[in-house]
Parts: C-alpha cells; sequence; structure tokens
C-alpha cells in the first residue's frame, strides 16, 4: 500500500518532538465563537508553504492506485481513470496547519470522502481510518471526521492539478482538522476499529487534531 516507512529518528522529527514536549504555540485561549474563523495560534497566509518529511515520491498518474481496504463490505483499487469517473465535487475550504499558518478559500475538486464511503460500505465496527501516502506516511482519523461534507480526495487546486510539492496526483483534504491530517501522495485508506496512532501521532501530536480546541499535541 505505500512504500517504506519514513524515518522516525531524523532532525524534523526530533524538533517535533520537543515540540510537543514544550506544547509550542498553545495558546491555551478561551473557546471563540462559532462564526469565528481563524483558529487561536493562527496566523495567515497567502501562499501555500510546503511541508513534508523530506522525501517527494514521484505517483505519475499512469501508475498512480487508491486501495481502499480493511472492514468494507468491497474492498477496491481504483487507477487513475476509474477514480475521475466518480463524481467531482468542487469544494472551497480554509486549511490550517499545526505550524499555525492557516490559508483561506482553497478550492478544491476531487471525490468526496463521503462517495467512497458508499462505494466501500464500511462494516459495522468500522470505527477509525488510517490514510497511507506513497512515502510511507500514515495518520489516522475518526470514521466521523474523515466522512464529513467537506472532506475529500483532491487532485485539482485552484484550477490546476496539485503538485508533487503539495501531495499531488491526489491528496486527503480534511479541512476541520489540523493539515496534517490531510496525508498527502494519497496511496491507502483503510478502514479499522480500534484507533491506533500515525507518524506524527506516534511522534507526539495529538490523536484527532481539533484547530479549534489547540489538539496540537497528545
Amino acid at each position: 500500500m505505500d512504500d517504506e516507512t519514513p524515518p522516525a529518528d531524523s532532525k524534523l522529527t526530533r524538533s517535533k518532538q520537543r515540540w510537543a514536549s514544550e506544547r509550542k504555540f498553545i495558546t491555551d485561549a478561551p473557546a471563540r465563537a462559532g462564526d469565528e474563523r481563524l483558529p487561536p495560534g493562527q496566523h495567515l497566509v497567502k501562499d501555500w508553504p510546503i511541508l513534508d518529511l523530506g522525501r517527494k515520491p514521484d505517483v505519475p498518474v499512469e501508475r498512480w492506485r487508491l486501495t481502499i481496504k480493511g472492514m468494507v463490505a468491497r474492498p477496491v483499487t481504483l487507477d487513475w481513470a476509474a477514480f475521475l469517473a466518480l463524481p467531482q465535487a468542487h469544494i472551497v475550504s480554509d486549511i490550517h496547519c499545526v505550524t499555525t499558518w492557516s490559508r483561506y478559500d482553497n478550492e478544491w475538486v476531487g471525490v468526496t470522502t463521503r462517495d467512497l464511503i458508499d462505494l466501500v460500505e464500511p462494516r459495522d465496527e468500522a470505527r477509525f481510518v488510517m490514510l497511507h501516502g506513497s512515502d510511507g506516511y500514515t495518520t489516522n482519523v475518526p470514521l466521523a471526521d474523515f466522512a464529513a461534507a467537506d472532506a475529500l480526495i483532491a487532485h485539482r487546486w485552484a484550477g490546476k492539478p496539485i503538485t508533487p510539492d503539495h501531495g499531488g496526483p491526489a491528496r486527503a483534504v480534511i479541512p476541520h482538522l489540523y493539515f496534517w491530517k490531510s496525508a498527502k501522495w494519497i496511496s491507502g485508506i483503510e478502514f479499522i476499529g480500534a484507533d491506533r496512532p500515525g507518524f506524527w501521532e506516534v511522534n507526539g501530536y495529538h490523536m484527532r487534531g481539533d484547530p479549534w480546541a489547540e489538539e496540537r499535541y497528545r
């Protein structure tokens, strides 16, 4: 489903572990009213910063595959043509990175996670999803969050194909959670019954990652 697991003992990983131990960027601000758009501790940017583990897989669409498996009635592996043949949604959403930047009004095109859920029919015991990237990255998401109305597997941003730097040809977008939960270079979606940590969760990040509750770290 994915390539070799990213190194857990890197300079980047060690710095993020230190952030978690120091609770870096945590403001402990009181919960904001529902009409507030910018979560606590965040600042707006107009560009789209590039963050990764230092491994940028080259995944041409001819070789791209998305495997959906686990606790589902109908596991499936989609190639690029089959993925594009599914209903295509146009969604505009804000994104919030745990490193404190936020970007408003991102325009996405892709397949909603709800359509993928309907395609494979998760079994009743499925409660969580593990997302897998072609770089070996993993991140866990509660099924209820994965099924949000504005969550999708996106292949276009701002009217253009998503570039490899940003996780193209396709990446997850779960905009109401911190953006580390939106796996780049997505290659697999695994439905599981019990929560288990992914790459950054093992290294100190929160198991859910709600920006409004400042769920940056465990």
